[in-house]
């Protein structure tokens, strides 16, 4: 949901994204055709105006990305997107919609579904000369593993699992999460059997706006209590405590071993803001080797540093596998520097840290 400074081709131009176009507005689907087929990285395949029309085309038709909007005649695109993303297997789909904005209880409600971006769409007769050139950039970040660097960086390292045992019983669990972090989320939450007996703490990387309407829709995934992290809360066992839009959840350690949130306002040196990195990195100076992380889907390398400075205070850390990723750059990166202990899909993630935090207890 951040902004890129750059551009990384997402493919090769032989093999073009191939994109279906869901809008109800002939002037929108053909402005959207116009703009993606003048970039050789987009194939737009097919235009449809209702979700009826496109769930037909998906049935004979395979596409790597749809363009959604969420007023539709008949069924609502919001409606229809689980429908959508199982006909199309593996599709990403991108909200375009005027009725969506950024922080609305809808956009997050979209993203909890599995969508993977949520785009602001211009009126049909206001598409300024920036729109195409951010909308190719935006849906490119989608089929790139890491576009945030200005250098180019080499490829990712295959990915290597930690084989030490945990030495301590799990005291903190870190979630660090960002494209297709929500969807997963929702996933991680409903399988989970029964309370860890920890404090969870929860970076997703999203604007400030859409703070409270994801930790409500965090609450309803979840039988634990859910808030918004303020500087002073003392942390208690199963609460999920969210780093607010712009603030790094970070931890403080007082008197009896109490530990309070503390929050930070300093961006990451990548620009992230949270950060998953000092969430991870202060979580492991205050528990040491009952400090553990998630990594899941997400662009970049945020939460590479952290869970390193978790694994050399002895804890230990689980990545979401490629598989299951909307974006394979947070999880690769940790997988890549040999710092998981386990990939694995976010159904078997909380029952996977059940057992192995229940180490020596």
């Amino acid at each position: 949901m951040t902004s890129a400074p750059i551009m990384t081709s997402p493919r090769s131009v032989s093999q073009p994204i191939r994109t279906l176009v869901v809008d109800d507005s002939v002037v929108v689907r053909t402005v959207i055709e116009r703009i993606l087929n003048a970039d050789p990285h987009y194939c737009v395949v097919n235009k449809s105006s209702s979700a009826e029309q496109a769930l037909a085309f998906l049935a004979d038709n395979k596409v790597d990305l749809v363009l959604l909007d969420i007023e539709l005649p008949g069924q609502s695109g919001l409606a229809a997107l689980p429908a959508i993303m199982d006909a199309g297997a593996g599709v990403k789909v991108a909200i375009l919609s005027g009725k969506c904005e950024e922080g609305s209880a809808a956009a997050v409600e979209a993203l909890a579904l599995g969508a993977s971006d949520i785009l602001s769409k211009p009126g049909s007769g206001s598409f300024g000369e920036q729109f195409p050139q951010a909308l190719v950039e935006r849906l490119g970040r989608l089929f790139a593993d890491d576009v945030e660097q200005v250098r180019p960086i080499a490829p990712p390292r295959p990915p290597q699992l930690a084989t030490k045992a945990a030495t301590q019983p799990l005291a903190c669990l870190g979630i660090g999460a960002s494209t297709g972090g929500i969807h997963a989320l929702g996933q991680l939450f409903e399988a989970m059997d029964a309370p860890l007996g920890v404090p969870i703490l929860l970076t997703q990387h999203l604007p400030l706006s859409f703070t409270v309407y994801f930790a409500q829709q965090l609450a309803r995934m979840t039988s634990l209590r859910v808030q918004v992290a303020a500087t002073g809360d003392l942390l208690a066992p199963d609460v999920i405590y969210v780093a607010p839009g712009d603030a790094n959840l970070q931890l403080r350690k007082g008197l009896h071993g109490r530990v309070t949130i503390q929050l930070n306002q300093e961006r990451t040196p990548a620009g992230n803001l949270p950060g998953v990195d000092p969430m991870f990195a202060s979580m492991a100076e205050t528990y040491g080797a009952g400090a553990a992380g998630m990594v899941l889907t997400g662009m970049g390398r945020d939460g590479t540093a952290g869970a390193r400075a978790i694994v050399a205070a002895g804890g230990w850390i689980v990545a979401q596998d490629e598989a299951s990723s909307v974006v394979w750059g947070m999880p690769g990166s940790v997988a890549g520097e040999g710092l998981t202990c386990a990939l694995m899909e976010p159904r078997e993630m909380m029952a996977f840290v059940a057992r192995r935090g229940k180490v020596m207890a």
